[in-house]
């Protein structure tokens, strides 16, 4: 083999499976089904030649931020209650 077959199977990097999840094995949008929706397929048509936005560095964290403070009550009501719990728990063993 020559050097630069041997460079190009070296730089070759691994490609990660993508998860499929387009593929479908059977039309379950049949007349007569309670979830029949006759309009489906030009609405899916029209969703894929839509082009994703793209996201800033800046928009991104944006989003985490978001998301985060949106949690946050729960995670809070979580901790809470937690201590609650392990503070009756010592009273009673106590």
């Amino acid at each position: 083999m020559s050097d630069d077959k041997k460079k190009k199977k070296k730089k070759k990097k691994k490609q990660k499976p993508v998860l499929d999840t387009e593929t479908t094995f059977a039309n379950m949008n049949v007349e007569g089904f309670k979830w029949y929706d006759p309009g489906l397929e030009k609405r899916l048509e029209k969703q894929k030649n839509v082009v994703p936005p793209k996201v800033t560095r800046k928009e991104y964290w944006q989003m985490v931020r978001g998301a985060f403070l949106a949690f946050l009550p729960y995670l809070v009501g979580i901790v809470l209650i937690f201590g609650i719990m392990v503070g009756i728990g010592y009273l009673w063993l106590m």
